[in-house]
């Protein structure tokens, strides 16, 4: 923030949209630096708005909440990229929010943010948009076989069809509501990536290393860093692609870009995120800052500090799977034995109930050795039921 004096700590509020496990990790991180913390989120249970000084329970287009949020704030940021983006504009009115309403916008529209990509000149995956019947039967062969993504409100593999054929892909559309979608062509991955930046009002860029990700049923299950066997020219290439994608929009806040490595050794962007993401939570534990205090710094205009990676991590996702049996009965996880292990620390969300597929939290495993840290890390998930690394 150039000329802009910074919020310090112990002299401000800070907002949040979005009062899920993100908005709980940031709100711990801003009130570790002194900050007071204001949660706007609908549920009255929120993980978040159960830890911040205040919770305004209320659906993120009112009005009056709103107002209620940016009287209360110094600052505002979002924990979700579907939280609306008019919303954002409008406390934009009276306060700065980072990420902008503007940048949020294209991460809530796929076609917005492929062509974003393209602009950036960042490879991704070949894509048709589909919006009407015209679109549907103009549609390249070549992008077939794909995977059709409805445009919006798509997550953890959530309005996403894999389509061989132009019958199945008529049949997926009409499956979606004939929504406006993007058909991506399928390509043969290797591995799957990502970085995450943090650039302020003032252009500085920081960034985590280079993040290898495995996911499972469309839903991230491991991070490993740093990521294994990828040599410092992929990492330069993907770190050089993500800042670009960040400035070009005037980025500012937390910014994950998730890539593709293909088998013949060539990187696309696959999409990208305005806020702190699942793959970062190992910065809570193997850093000297994290991804939610590097989000609490650039809203603020405090110096963006590059983070450094003191040790090397294994991040496992725990969904609410876990808590249930073989018979479906509920039970509490083995975190005595887990945490009997080396280098393991455990974040749970607080989240009321668990339910199948529901993040409920995420185990960090820290070692002196990335083999080490992914020994371990074997050891925890086979005391938990987890599929073996």
């Amino acid at each position: 923030m150039s000329g802009v004096k910074p919020l310090l700590p112990g002299q401000a509020t800070l907002g949040v949209m979005g009062g899920g496990q993100l908005g709980r990790m940031f709100v711990h991180a801003a009130q570790s630096l002194g900050y007071r913390t204001v949660v706007l989120d609908p549920d009255p249970q929120s993980p978040a708005g159960l830890v911040a000084h205040e919770h305004i329970e209320a659906d993120y287009l009112d009005e009056a909440a709103l107002d209620r949020l940016a009287a209360r704030c110094e600052a505002i940021t979002t924990e979700f990229e579907n939280v609306p983006a008019q919303a954002l504009e409008r406390l934009a009115r009276s306060r700065p929010v980072a990420p902008a309403g503007a940048a949020v916008a294209i991460c809530q529209d796929r076609a917005a943010e492929k062509a974003h990509f393209r602009a950036c000149e960042v490879a991704c995956a070949p894509y048709a948009v589909i919006a009407s019947e015209t679109e549907l039967h103009a549609v390249d062969a070549a992008l077939l076989p794909g995977i059709l993504k409805t445009a919006r409100m798509g997550y953890d593999g959530k309005g996403q069809i894999r389509v061989k054929t132009r019958e199945e892909l008529a049949a997926a559309w009409a499956e979606l509501k004939r929504v406006p979608c993007v058909l991506e062509q399928l390509l043969p991955l290797q591995l799957e990536l990502s970085v995450i930046v943090a650039r302020n009002a003032a252009g500085e860029i920081v960034q985590f290393p280079l993040q290898q990700n495995l996911h499972r049923d469309g839903i991230l299950a491991v991070t490993e860093v740093p990521a294994p066997g990828v040599s410092a020219a992929l990492q330069a290439e993907a770190s050089a692609a993500a800042a670009r994608i960040a400035a070009s929009i005037g980025y500012v806040g937390v910014l994950c870009v998730e890539f593709f490595l293909l088998q013949d050794g060539r990187l696309v962007v696959n999409e990208m995120a305005p806020r702190p993401h699942n793959s970062g939570h190992y910065t809570l534990d193997a850093c000297e800052v994290s991804q939610f205090e590097l989000q609490v710094r650039a809203m603020t205009g405090l110096p963006l500090r590059p983070p450094r990676l003191h040790s090397p991590t294994v991040m496992l996702n725990l969904l609410g799977d876990l808590w249930f049996d073989a018979a479906g009965q509920l039970r509490t996880p083995a975190w005595d034995e887990v945490l009997a292990l080396p280098g393991t620390h455990l974040h749970l969300y607080g989240k009321a109930s668990a339910r199948p597929g529901r993040k409920m939290g995420h185990l960090n495993i820290t070692a002196a050795s990335a083999d080490e840290a992914r020994r371990v890390a074997g050891l925890a998930a086979a005391l938990l039921g987890l599929p073996a690394l």
